[in-house]
């Protein structure tokens, strides 16, 4: 399929001038300056100068470790601003529609109604993959972005390869897959096809394997030239200073990532077979997140129970195709022997 970028950007942002910050007028290389520029206040406390707004430092670590250009990469304040930034740019209000997956992560619809975007809902199959007829019968001309979360939230699983390849080459708008679970899962990233398929745009995290949801940093992966059509619309300093600096050191920090990825799988693994010993849960789904959602007999009850045991769980019973389930986050080895004993507990 060919794809025209500039077909489907909104028309005022193709004519837009983005805001130029004193810090993108003026990059420091390194030299003793005195920086009367940006009306900021002088006396150094270690946050009182501006953010590097296009966040150079870690996104040169990043890009060395995806084995991507920095100009692939947009960072945002957490994945929702960057996910946000796909609809700014790319749907027209009232006009436009977006396509997700159901059951899948909750903010595409909060954001396609917050922007004033159609939402079409096409639920995903028993097996938690998606419909592929359904999908491209339910697209128009008016249809901008698809949202794919793999592994999937809640479900656990990872799309299959072949249908996504397959929605790239059919579907005529852009592709977001949301890869925040990518690192506990067997399945590659989809980053190293980015210059394959130029409706690909890829959404990942710092707050689930590198451990940071309190900082809130987002990576969007795409072509150089998504990216700087995002740029366009992105606030000028919207990842702060102490942001940048702990995700930088969380980032270089390899060999701990790697180890803590390690041991919740390990845990993973050990909770499922424990899983599979309590009587009231009916059926355990595979997953390659760092979840396991579970069918139990009665979803409220259960839920119910461990909160009054000191143990806060995820009912996802609301979801389509996910009647009476509970999704469990592999904890610490501690945390998880303290909910084993809490379920052995429970009548």
């Amino acid at each position: 399929m060919s794809f025209n970028l500039d077909n489907i950007t909104r028309e005022s942002v193709k004519e837009l001038t983005p805001y130029s910050s004193a810090r993108d007028e003026y990059v420091s290389d390194g030299s003793d300056m005195v920086f009367l520029d940006a009306n900021e206040n002088p006396f150094e406390n270690g946050v009182n100068r501006y953010p590097d707004p296009q966040q150079r430092s870690l996104k040169s670590v990043l890009a060395q470790q995806k084995g991507i250009e920095k100009d692939n990469i947009l960072l945002g304040n957490g994945s929702d601003e960057v996910l946000d930034l796909l609809f700014r740019a790319f749907c027209e209000p009232k006009i436009d529609n977006i396509i997700t997956l159901p059951p899948t992560y909750g903010i595409y619809k909060v954001l396609s109604s917050i922007n004033d975007i159609e939402n079409r809902e096409v639920l995903l199959t028993d097996e938690f993959q998606p419909d592929i007829n359904a999908i491209l019968k339910g697209t128009n001309s008016n249809s901008k972005l698809l949202f794919i979360c793999s592994p999937n939230n809640p479900t656990g699983n990872s799309i299959s390869i072949n249908n996504i390849e397959k929605l790239l080459n059919e579907f005529k708008g852009l592709v977001i897959i949301d890869e925040a679970y990518i690192d506990f899962s067997a399945q590659k990233s989809w980053v190293s096809k980015i210059s394959k398929y130029k409706n690909l745009v890829i959404a990942q995290t710092l707050s689930k394997a590198y451990g940071m949801a309190g900082v809130r940093l987002g990576i969007c992966i795409a072509s150089k030239e998504i990216i700087s059509v995002l740029n366009k619309l992105k606030p000028p300093y919207n990842v702060n200073e102490l942001t940048q600096n702990r995700a930088l050191e969380r980032v270089l920090n390899v060999k701990k990532v790697k180890s803590e990825v390690t041991q919740i799988l390990s845990e993973r693994k050990r909770m499922v077979k424990a899983f599979s010993e309590v009587s009231f849960i009916a059926k355990i789904f595979s997953s390659e997140a760092n979840f396991v959602l579970v069918q139990v007999d009665d979803a409220a009850l259960r839920y119910r129970q461990l909160l009054d045991k000191g143990i806060v769980v995820r009912n996802r019973s609301t979801q389509p195709l996910c009647k009476n389930t509970l999704r469990f986050t592999i904890g610490t080895a501690l945390e998880n022997d303290r909910l084993l004993e809490v379920l052995k507990t429970l009548k």
